[in-house]
């Protein structure tokens, strides 16, 4: 869809020192079959990101933050920085096929009802292909979690309504985003989508999948999952995210369950007990996701009732 003014839908990417990944993303944005705007967020990379884009792709409009303000702030920048009635997000490590974007605007033009609509991303480089995700699930341990990870790529082929949507590959309708406050850059990474997904649906949003809209996405390219990083912002985001949105007896079921693992864990360790050797089992990493929740806490009840009561 193109009016007077060009077209309906623009395109953030959100990149930090990801030049070496930029080529293949927006090479796949200029082969789209939908008009489009492109939007680059940086969020302060020293890599050489700057000068690539104006050289190499003069059609984009840099947006620079000054700072590393994660996947969070930077989507929110873009989302801010976007005037078209649909806002698309697209991972600076994903590629995506043709026919997209024109696929995600079809069905949220056709959709009424949702707010945003999740694409089918597969796993880059997989042989036969498998999926990445088909849209986010929320689990009964309150995790958030791709659907269909590792699928077979002939799964899920229908379009339907999902729980959340995934932010390396979605088209938005800005106006509802907006209304139910955007993304919450205290997150910087990890949740942020699921969180706006459930705050969407609280206010009586849908969200849908497109099977139609498909990309590859070289999964965990910008952050190691394996890591202390990927461990702590998972695990506050999600405690964040469940006291802003959930019914109060399961934010207190998870935080009971996360503090109660916690002393566990500590003290398997004083009595050097066997305990996995991965990051989300070191003590002193959980003591820093409570301090840092802890922190931000009168923020998220502050935000919990105005999601409440919006």
């Amino acid at each position: 869809m193109e009016g007077s003014a060009g077209p309906a839908v623009t395109v953030v990417v959100v990149t930090w020192q990801g030049a070496h990944l930029l080529p293949a993303c927006l090479g796949s944005l200029r082969k789209q079959l939908q008009p489009h705007r492109v939007i680059v967020v940086d969020n302060g990379s020293t890599d050489g990101t700057e000068a690539l884009l104006a050289e190499r792709y003069p059609e984009v409009r840099i947006v620079q933050t000054g700072a590393n303000l994660g996947f969070a702030g930077g989507a929110q920048v873009g989302l801010a920085a976007a005037e078209t009635p649909y806002v698309a997000l697209l991972n600076n490590d994903a590629v995506a096929e043709p026919g997209w974007l024109s696929a995600l605007v079809r069905r949220l033009e056709a959709c009424p009802s949702a707010a945003a609509v999740t694409s089918r991303m597969l796993l880059q480089g997989t042989d036969p292909p498998l999926l990445n995700n088909t849209g986010v699930v929320l689990l009964d341990t309150d995790y958030g979690a791709d659907r269909d990870l590792r699928a077979g790529g002939d799964t899920r082929l229908e379009a339907g309504p999902v729980f959340g949507f995934s932010g390396g590959a979605v088209v938005l309708r800005r106006e509802a985003v907006q209304d139910v406050g955007g993304f919450a850059r205290q997150f910087f990474l990890y949740y942020e989508d699921t969180d706006l997904s459930w705050r969407l649906r609280l206010a009586g949003w849908d969200v849908w999948y497109e099977p139609a809209a498909v990309v590859h996405h070289a999964h965990s390219a910008t952050v190691d999952q394996t890591s202390a990083q990927f461990a702590f912002f998972n695990e506050r985001n999600r405690l964040l995210m469940l006291t802003r949105c959930a019914d109060p007896s399961r934010v207190a079921r998870a935080l009971l369950r996360f503090g109660l693992t916690t002393a566990s864990l500590t003290v398997s360790r004083v009595r050097r007990r066997p305990v996995p050797d991965v990051p989300v089992f070191e003590p002193r990493l959980r003591l820093r996701v409570l301090a840092s929740y802890a922190g931000l806490l009168p923020w998220a009840l502050r935000t919990r009732w105005e999601i409440r009561h919006r």
